[in-house]
């Protein structure tokens, strides 16, 4: 069970965008109390603005200026350099947002109540305090899984992820409570809680079944409905954290449906949300980023490139917009099968950004690798040579290499031979590991185009001589075969693939991902023909009888992500069809 109730949404929402109104409005308690609290939160959304129009420099000036005396401009200060961090995964980057943080934290604990919470008497200055610790004990939480190299760094981000659950649960039962009384500035803490326990929620309801149980074990449970409305009100209302629920939202809907589920993100309501901001800062990269990225998984790739650049034209200050704009540029031209633009972001990437030196060279050698001698003379670099560097460019983050450089780690052992078998579609490969073919499902054309791809490779491996990846290069071109079949409404062609890669699973040598993902995509296509039981049990397969295996905890995201799916779909009393024999 979640730790709140249900609240129906919002259906006459206001406008997010209009909160500097509210502050500047001359009847407004804010502007007439003139207090501290009311003061600092009006300053800190000024500051906000600033951001959202590319002007970076000053809001981080304007935010400094009161870092030490302020607890919100100390949290929005930190919560730029953490954005800022994400992005660039450098260390030294990671380091300042994590110091900058934690004094963020300390100047919040001298602010919150020094008596138990459970005393019902509060000042509105100390319910704020509690709500800005807890938002930075799971800032820092996150920060501390990229920072450290040892298991450490997972038991204390552990502990602080257990700590802001706890106060936020606290927070939202003291919130409905009689003893709650609304301060000039309750709208704003009451968004804090909403953000807080909906991004809880949310987050949990995704995570594997085996974690959840773990989870559940210490009282942390999450509930996805209850953390959409909370962060749909959130948005909703006119209030410091608006924002913040917004891009949580616009997240999920745009990136983590897709990359650790299924793709059932809802690319609406994103657009609904995205929209107001788009208007008012046209120019604003974060909305530009979203705004392609939304024209990406509608299957609009020429719009969605256009998007990006615009992006990368709105400001030059922060590159890591632009890094961005490049990762997502790269895949639009994998979905057109441009190869040599696809190299070419790849190629920025690999010399500007810190994220995974190794998973941009295995790009790189991959976009090579499907171009003859004479498209790649320009670039001067050679595949294999790219594949060999690979391993020695891993890193760790948090003690541990990164799952897709892992992968691309593996695959790239088959280069380290003189007389080396080459990767039948390498870029293709990897398209399905970021659920590319979910995007590129929604246009026929592209979809076409890359099952053709995929029947040269499949032409070239039956015309070699048998080998030692003969197999599993075959099983592999036949799940993404299966993919772009079922896309096209190929049910009975798909099914054929997916059912072949099962079939060989003895002979299977390396690529041992492929039978629970052909087992996942087997049951996706089941409960769209709506043999549910079917899909429950090749799901069911799926995640219990196979472990170990490359991009295992994604697979097992996705896992979840269908059979919630598939549970739904029985609740709301949908035909199970017999199994088919």
């Amino acid at each position: 069970m979640s730790f709140f109730r249900r609240n129906k949404k919002n259906e006459d929402k206001k406008d997010p965008l209009k909160t500097e109104d509210v502050l500047d409005s001359p009847t407004s308690p804010l502007q007439s109390e003139k207090s501290d609290l009311s003061l600092a939160l009006q300053d800190c959304m000024t500051a906000l603005d600033l951001f959202l129009q590319n002007e970076f420099d000053e809001a981080l000036t304007r935010l400094k200026s009161r870092n030490k005396d302020s607890m919100y401009h100390a949290l929005t200060y930190a919560t730029i350099l953490e954005m800022q961090a994400m992005m660039t995964f450098n260390p030294e980057d990671i380091l300042t947002a994590g110091n900058t943080m934690k004094e963020a934290q300390a100047l919040c604990q001298r602010y919150r109540k020094k008596s138990s919470f459970n005393s019902k008497h509060f000042t509105e200055e100390e319910l704020h305090a509690e709500v800005c610790y807890a938002e930075c004990l799971l800032q820092r939480a996150a920060l501390t899984f990229l920072q450290d190299e040892n298991m450490i760094s997972f038991i204390k981000g552990g502990i602080r992820v257990r700590n802001s659950y706890q106060i936020y649960k606290e927070l939202h039962t003291f919130l409905k409570s009689s003893a709650y009384v609304n301060g000039y500035n309750h709208g704003h803490f009451e968004g804090g809680v909403k953000l807080g326990v909906g991004a809880f929620n949310l987050m949990l309801s995704m995570l594997p079944t085996r974690t959840l149980k773990l989870l559940e074990f210490v009282g942390i449970s999450g509930n996805k409905e209850c953390g959409l409305d909370q962060l749909q009100e959130g948005s909703a209302e006119l209030t410091f954290r608006s924002f913040l629920c917004t891009m949580l939202l616009l997240c999920y809907h745009t990136f983590m449906s897709f990359i650790l589920g299924t793709g059932e993100g809802d690319v609406e309501d994103a657009e609904k949300l995205l929209q107001p901001y788009l208007k008012k800062y046209p120019k604003g990269s974060i909305f530009l980023f979203f705004a392609g990225r939304i024209e990406e998984i509608k299957g609009n790739i020429d719009a969605a490139i256009k998007r990006f650049e615009e992006c990368c034209e709105a400001q030059q200050h922060w590159k890591q917009f632009h890094h961005m704009c490049y990762w997502e540029l790269m895949w639009c031209f994998t979905y057109k099968r441009q190869w040599k633009m696809a190299y070419i972001y790849a190629d920025l990437l690999s010399k500007e950004n810190a994220w995974s030196k190794a998973m941009y060279a295995y790009m790189k050698g991959a976009y090579l690798s499907m171009m003859s001698r004479e498209e790649c003379q320009p670039f001067s670099e050679d595949e294999v040579a790219l594949f060999r560097q690979v391993p020695g460019l891993k890193q760790k983050i948090a003690g541990k290499s990164l799952p897709t450089e892992k992968f691309a780690i593996r695959k790239a052992r088959r280069y380290n031979s003189e007389n080396h078998i080459p990767l039948p579609a390498p870029p293709l490969e990897m398209m399905y590991i970021w659920n590319g073919y979910t995007v590129i499902g929604k246009h026929k054309d592209l979809t076409e185009g890359i099952l053709e791809t995929l029947n040269e490779a499949q032409q070239r491996i039956e015309q070699q001589p048998r080998n030692e990846f003969t197999t599993d290069d075959l099983c592999v071109v036949g799940l993404l075969k299966g993919l772009c079949l079922k896309h096209l409404g190929r049910k009975d062609e798909a099914e054929h693939y997916f059912t072949l890669v099962l079939c060989n699973e003895s002979q299977i040598k390396y690529d041992h991902y492929l039978v629970p993902n052909a087992l996942l995509e087997h049951g996706l296509l089941c409960l769209e023909v709506g043999r549910i039981e079917e899909a429950i049990r090749h799901l069911d397969s799926a995640r219990q009888n196979y472990k170990n295996y490359s991009m295992e905890s994604r697979t097992h995201f996705r896992i979840q992500a269908a059979l919630q799916k598939a549970r739904g779909m029985v609740e709301n009393g949908d035909t199970c069809s017999p199994s088919s024999p």
